[in-house]
């Protein structure tokens, strides 16, 4: 492929180049210039010699890496384009060419149709869906006996096999997969060259091209929330993060995630939230100024300058703000005839941000060695016992949780047998358990609970004779069994309700192995007698054989501690799509038996070590805190 570029970031598009150091580099460029077959030095060497016709290189300033992570993949001005196919190139070397051609920066891949038959360039779709290989596809020229081979070599079949580690559909969705990959490819002769007439739609990739070209963007969309989700001091129009892959090398970034987001919710998340913006409403215009103010042109007219316009202009603004170069400050929506109809500021729409639906959280939590509840404020080290019953020592506490507003807080007995929920006051009673299980053993017993955003309180009971997962409207009403139709045999060993109220985090236990699978929400009924499901569980964490502990680490990811088959317990962050998360690896600790993250990205790590509370601040180490406790968790 040929990089095109210049500017002061003219190299970011060769990044692959900067340890090239001798020939024998200089070979493992070809596929980045897109020179197939014979090494050929002299054309390489003539590109790196000649850049301004590769990429222009400044003529000043300082030496820096290049990180694409430090900038807007969409205003990069390097572009990599393939290569049209040359005369007389066998069937292979066609296929090789139009898999190197979809990994260019072409936003139609005008290239990659290059080796299409005429017929095929109209109707292939390269966005139908994106499969995603451990390595590049291993290609065989089929011979006699097999469909549309001839002797006569008028046709040709050429097939591909892998290991396909993850599908992504036509809405952007990422979804883990573990199978064998194998599609055939059928070309015929078109004015004497080879082409391709039969291709299923979509790319074929890598997994290391797939990082290269495709980023996480978290798209927006407001809760669909049941009759039982009314709790005081809480707002309905909550935003809920729905991960989608964009590709890094789209013209413009920005406006390829406007356009996400009016297209809707993956179909995972499809049933349980909503858009404020009219079905059918496209983008006709969109720019951000100097002054970070983003104003969009919609297809349609949206609804004046009342609620309904602010919750759209919410939406795309909480959309925008992980694409940006900068914080976006404003936005404005206009209709099709450019006359604004409603604005927003930063702000303003925070204010609809999951981590706000109660309060956002203030300090962590734990349980010290006496069973008894304490908290660390700000910066502190050392722990203070909070008021009330949990905080004086009433219950031999063994996990906790407390409610968002950080009024209220759970605790389970150490024996698992029993909840209590109370006041953090100092007038506060004890009163009685809310929940009890026979489970016999701290194992059986109940997990440790969790809050979701609108005062429901979730806890599983683990007794092998009747496993159930239940739920307290505000933490005090009759429990609400809740469906688990997906589980099968699996049993629920502990859990975390997101602040959104429509997903669950849940280790499950099935065949002697803990997974960590995502549940979404689904609720109905009345406010007096709800309904909840729990339905279409997924794999989080694939390459991990075992979760020993996981929390909600943002609005689209988890912190877990798990081990790799045949590797050592690690705590990693993990997108909730199953994609590895692009979040810089933690520092090591071993021996971790449970972890708290807060919702919040600037809130500290806190784990549980041996009998020792450690916390993990922003660049920097871990740091054991006072006293020694277990069970650390932020409000939630």
């Amino acid at each position: 492929m040929r990089a095109m570029g210049g500017g002061p970031r003219g190299l970011s598009g060769l990044r692959d180049l900067r340890d090239l150091r001798d020939l024998r580099d200089l070979r493992s460029m070809r596929g980045l210039l897109g020179i197939r077959g014979p090494f050929r030095a002299g054309v390489l060497l003539g590109c790196l010699a000649l850049l301004a016709g590769c990429a222009s290189m400044p003529s000043s300033g300082e030496v820096r890496k290049v990180d694409g992570a430090q900038h807007d993949d969409a205003d990069t001005q390097v572009r990599v384009y393939g290569v049209k196919p040359q005369k007389g190139e066998s069937a292979t070397q066609i296929v090789s060419g139009f898999l190197e051609a979809t990994t260019s920066s072409e936003v139609n891949y005008d290239t990659a149709r290059e080796y299409l038959a005429k017929d095929l360039k109209k109707t292939w779709n390269p966005n139908a869906r994106i499969t995603v290989l451990s390595g590049g596809p291993l290609q065989s020229l089929e011979s006699g006996g097999t469909d549309r081979t001839d002797t006569s070599q008028h046709y040709a079949t050429v097939s591909l096999a892998g290991t396909a580690v993850a599908a992504v559909d036509s809405k952007h969705a990422y979804r883990a997969v573990d199978t064998q990959y194998r599609k055939e490819i059928h070309l015929s002769k078109e004015n004497g060259e080879w082409r391709i007439d039969d291709v299923p739609n979509g790319l074929v990739l890598s997994a290391a091209d797939f990082q290269r070209l495709y980023r996480s963007v978290d798209i927006y969309f407001y809760a669909s929330l049941g009759p039982d989700a009314v709790a005081a001091g809480t707002r309905r129009d909550v935003l809920v993060a729905d991960p989608v892959y964009l590709r890094r090398t789209q013209i413009n970034l920005l406006q390829s995630t406007v356009s996400s987001l009016l297209s809707g919710p993956t179909d995972w998340l499809d049933p349980v939230v909503g858009s404020a913006f009219p079905p059918g409403t496209t983008v006709k215009d969109l720019s951000l100024d100097d002054s970070q103010h983003l104003t969009v042109k919609l297809s349609k007219t949206v609804g004046g300058t009342g609620q309904d316009c602010r919750l759209m202009a919410a939406q795309l603004m909480n959309t925008v703000q992980g694409v940006a170069t900068s914080p976006v400050a404003s936005v404005e929506l206009q209709g099709p005839d450019g006359a604004a109809t409603c604005s927003l500021s930063q702000q303003q729409a925070a204010a609809y941000a999951p981590d706000q639906v109660a309060g956002a959280p203030t300090q962590p939590y734990f349980i010290d060695t006496q069973h008894r509840l304490v908290s660390l404020s700000g910066s502190a080290s050392t722990a203070e016992r909070v008021a009330g019953p949990l905080g004086a020592g009433q219950v031999n506490l063994g996990s906790v949780a407390v409610r968002r507003d950080e009024a209220y807080a759970a605790g389970v007995k150490a024996d698992g047998s029993a909840l209590y929920v109370t006041r953090l006051a100092a007038d506060a009673g004890l009163g009685q358990p809310v929940i009890k299980s026979s489970g016999q053993g701290k194992e059986n017993g109940l997990s440790a609970p969790s809050w979701d955003g609108y005062g429901g309180l979730w806890v599983a009971d683990r007794n092998p004779a009747k496993p159930r997962l239940l739920m307290l409207p505000d933490g005090a009403d009759s429990p609400v069994e809740v469906a688990v139709p997906d589980l099968g045999k699996g049993r629920i060993e502990s859990l975390r309700v997101a602040a959104d109220g429509v997903r669950i985090a849940m280790l499950v236990t099935e065949n002697g192995r803990t997974m960590l699978r995502l549940g979404r929400i689904e609720r109905s009924g009345t406010q007096q007698h709800p309904q909840l499901t729990v339905t279409a569980l997924r794999l989080v964490t694939p390459h991990l054989e075992d979760v020993k502990a996981a929390s909600w680490a943002g609005v689209s990811r988890l912190v877990v501690v798990g081990q790799e088959s045949g590797g050592v317990e690690q705590i990693q962050y993990v997108d909730v799509d199953g994609s590895a998360s692009d979040t810089t690896t933690l520092p090591g600790i071993s021996g971790v038996a449970s972890v708290a993250a807060s919702e919040s990205p600037d809130k500290p790590l806190l784990a549980e070590l041996g009998d020792g509370i450690f916390r993990l601040p922003t660049d920097a180490n871990w740091k054991q805190v006072s006293p020694k406790g277990s069970s650390p968790v932020y409000p939630g």
